[in-house]
């Protein structure tokens, strides 16, 4: 972020809206600065941009008063102050020299294992490590198991995913290889009763400070994909496999294929009024019906995230965004947004909660407004809003299902509500085309 401030000279004597912005987001940000100077202002830059990118991504402020956004340089001048603030920038990446030590010790404790699991998250999806874990999973035979935005790394529909096994998974596992995902209440904080009290930790994290909080049995700090890669390498050396037919590996498959096929059970079921299981099997089926690129699926809200991290199957990487560790509403249609110009020949369908799509609405009109620059955009605001409001129609009819006298009546007033919305919806498109 980078924002004005006062006068320097004003500073602490009552100016309009003053405010010390730089002692305000010290505890927010990982890093501030203020540039006192137009000449500083190169330096400040790069420090910013450095801190942001690494070691764990975080946000940075910088501080420019205004009296120095006043002052003016030659180009020249600009022109050699920039030169010397990239050569000099200081890019001691955090973690690029992994202990070898370390990995010859993960790899030691994963081959002694006797059921051990495979935890990746979204720190995994930003290195992209998935061709690395992909060589993992299957030249060990260990079963793996995505936090919710590392889906895709490997596909759910993976022999070894262990996504329908959770409970079980790290509930008996004495070995856990956690890559590019905390042990915070995502993952239980990696304590009893969820997981065995005998575990073991293998934490593979860019932050030293993550390894030092968790004290794992074993800490690799470095970036995930390098990490992957150098264990790959050890683990070549001084090989090892778990069959399919081993106790571990079998007793995760059966489970998770049970568990799958009571889910597909009530999937299959035509539920009036909805449950959250009728809309989103619909919801899948679109989805998976479209072929590669897979499209990104945003989703955002409490039931409906929930329901759709087991119903929703991601087979491609990064291909999956949802209200994360803080669980926070009103992202998703910025998701949305981001990701196609992140993405333009890939679909993006938001599937949204109510209280989700309650906290962003307004971004609906961004989308359908800024087409020309969005000119992908337009054919998933559609799908956004067919699956949003099929979402509002699942509450409201969950919310009267006990009112068995009125909800055929209120049920056929729903369904006519969201044709007419859908209609407007059609019309409002093309009148921005």
């Amino acid at each position: 972020m980078i924002s004005g401030s006062c006068d320097q000279s004003d500073a602490g004597r009552g100016d309009f809206q003053e405010l010390d912005q730089l002692e305000a987001v010290k505890p927010f940000s990982k890093f501030s600065v203020r540039a006192k100077d137009i000449k500083d202002i190169p330096n400040c830059v790069v420090q910013v941009l450095d801190w942001a990118v690494s070691g764990r991504p975080g946000g940075c402020y910088l501080d420019l008063p205004t009296d120095v956004l006043h002052q003016t340089l030659t180009e020249s001048e600009a022109e050699e102050l920039l030169a010397s603030a990239i050569d000099g920038a200081d890019r001691k990446l955090i973690g690029t020299e992994i202990a070898r030590s370390e990995i010859e010790r993960a790899a030691e404790l994963l081959k002694k294992a006797e059921r051990p699991l495979i935890v990746f998250g979204k720190g995994a999806a930003y290195a992209r490590a998935e061709t690395e874990l992909k060589k993992l999973v299957e030249r060990t035979g260990i079963p793996f198991l995505p936090t919710p935005m590392g889906k895709g790394l490997l596909p759910d529909t993976h022999e070894l995913a262990a996504s329908a096994a959770r409970s079980l998974a790290i509930g008996k596992c004495d070995v856990a290889l956690v890559v590019g995902a905390r042990l915070n209440w995502l993952l239980h904080f990696g304590e009893p009763p969820k997981w065995s009290k005998d575990v073991k930790f293998i934490l593979v994290d860019v932050s030293k400070d993550e390894i030092e909080l968790r004290k794992p049995h074993v800490g690799v700090v470095g970036d995930a994909k390098r990490a992957l890669e150098l264990l790959n390498v050890q683990i070549k050396d001084d090989p090892f496999c778990f069959a399919r037919n081993h106790p571990w590996v079998e007793g995760i498959s059966k489970k998770a294929k049970d568990n799958v096929s009571r889910m597909e059970a009530q999937l299959a079921k035509d539920v009036v009024p909805f449950n959250f299981l009728t809309p989103m099997r619909i919801i899948r089926d679109a989805i998976s019906g479209m072929g590669s690129p897979a499209p990104i699926v945003v989703s955002e809200g409490a039931n409906t995230m929930d329901v759709g991290r087991s119903v929703l199957v991601q087979s491609e990487p990064r291909t999956r965004l949802d209200a994360g560790t803080w669980g926070t509403m009103g992202v998703g249609l910025g998701y949305c947004i981001a990701a196609a110009v992140a993405e333009p020949d890939r679909l993006v369908v938001a599937v949204e909660g109510d209280s989700g799509f309650g906290f962003s609405a307004m971004e609906v009109e961004v989308e359908a407004l800024s087409h020309h620059s969005f000119s992908h955009c337009f054919w998933f605001l559609c799908a956004t809003l067919v699956f949003t409001f099929a979402s509002y129609q699942m509450c409201l009819s969950l919310c009267l299902y006990e009112m068995t006298y009125l909800t055929g009546v209120i049920q056929y007033c729903l369904e006519s509500l969201f044709r007419s919305l859908i209609r407007v919806i059609r019309f409002m498109c093309l009148i921005t085309l």
